[in-house]
């Protein structure tokens, strides 16, 4: 068999005893049932204190407010006047760009006309070299026929005279001045078509600075009372791909310098053309003069031999 467990024999516990505490106000008309619990009422001192407490809260809150406003009107007259100055400043701004604008819309306006004009002129200059081309078709014709003719002589006339000679050398000379002709039209259209392509950039950048000239003068012209005003997000914002004041004026320098080059080498290729033509035509004549002049002797020679040989005959 198992053991059994040790039996603990039992005792009473100590008793506690708990004091209620009591209120030491007067007894309410409750009695005795609201004993040692206080009630929703204040004592006149407590309602003294609480009424100090909150009117002081309230006046320390009223002189914080009328802080507040000083401060807020304060702070707008601040803005106000802040405005007011970065108004101003934008306005002077403005209105010293809108004269840089006026300033190279001008310059490229002036820039075109005279690009204009001496394209005109090179132009006229093109028509004078293809006239003058078409002009030595016949004197060339002319010499390849006095050649051809010649080569149909008699054998004992066939000979290499001065004539022929000269003949060459006139065919010669022409086919050089063709030549030059052909290749100078070629270069007075190139520098046509160079002048075209500089005056349409110089445009491109004229009717730019015209609507940009628009859109600032409009700009100058609001307030903060303007109602067409709109404001767009991100309006402020400096895009890495615009240009700086440096940059822009550069950029319209630049079209107008290139202008320049242009209009100097159309300056240049006219007096070219212009000494071209008279050289070309002062050598054909001189060339035209020493074919006669030995045409001339040709035919004296001719007619002495043939006189020569009518004696002879006759004897």
């Amino acid at each position: 068999e198992e053991p059994q467990p040790p039996i603990v024999p039992s005792c009473p516990l100590p008793v506690k005893i708990c004091d209620v505490v009591r209120s030491e106000r007067p007894r309410s008309c409750c009695g005795m049932a609201m004993a040692g619990f206080r009630t929703a009422k204040y004592q006149l001192p407590e309602w003294h204190r609480r009424n100090a407490g909150v009117y002081y809260k309230a006046f320390t809150v009223g002189e914080e407010a009328e802080r507040g406003r000083a401060e807020a009107k304060h702070l707008v007259k601040q803005a106000a006047a802040s405005a007011q100055r970065a108004q101003q400043y934008s306005k002077n701004t403005l209105g010293q760009r809108l004269q840089d604008i006026q300033f190279w819309r001008t310059e490229l306006q002036k820039e075109i006309m005279e690009l204009d004009a001496e394209t005109n002129l090179l132009a006229a200059q093109k028509l004078r070299l293809e006239r003058a081309l078409d002009a030595t078709e016949v004197p060339y014709a002319v010499v390849i026929d006095n050649l051809e003719c010649r080569d149909r002589r008699q054998p004992p006339d066939l000979v290499i005279d001065q004539v022929e000679r000269q003949l060459l050398k006139e065919a010669e000379l022409i086919r050089d001045i063709r030549d030059l002709l052909k290749r100078t039209i070629i270069q007075a259209a190139t520098q046509i078509r160079s002048n075209r392509i500089q005056k349409e950039n110089c445009e491109l950048d004229w009717s730019d600075k015209v609507e940009t000239y628009h859109i600032d003068d409009k700009c100058i012209s609001y307030c903060p009372d303007s109602t067409n005003v709109q404001s767009h997000p991100s309006s402020v914002k400096f895009e890495e791909t615009a240009s700086t004041p440096k940059s822009w004026a550069q950029f319209s320098h630049d079209n107008i310098s290139s202008a320049e080059q242009e209009k100097l080498a159309s300056v240049q290729l006219r007096a070219l053309i212009n000494s071209i033509i008279h050289d070309a035509s002062e050598d054909l004549r001189l060339q035209r003069a020493a074919v006669s002049e030995a045409f001339d002797c040709n035919l004296r020679e001719l007619a002495e031999a043939k006189l020569r040989l009518e004696q002879h005959l006759q004897q």
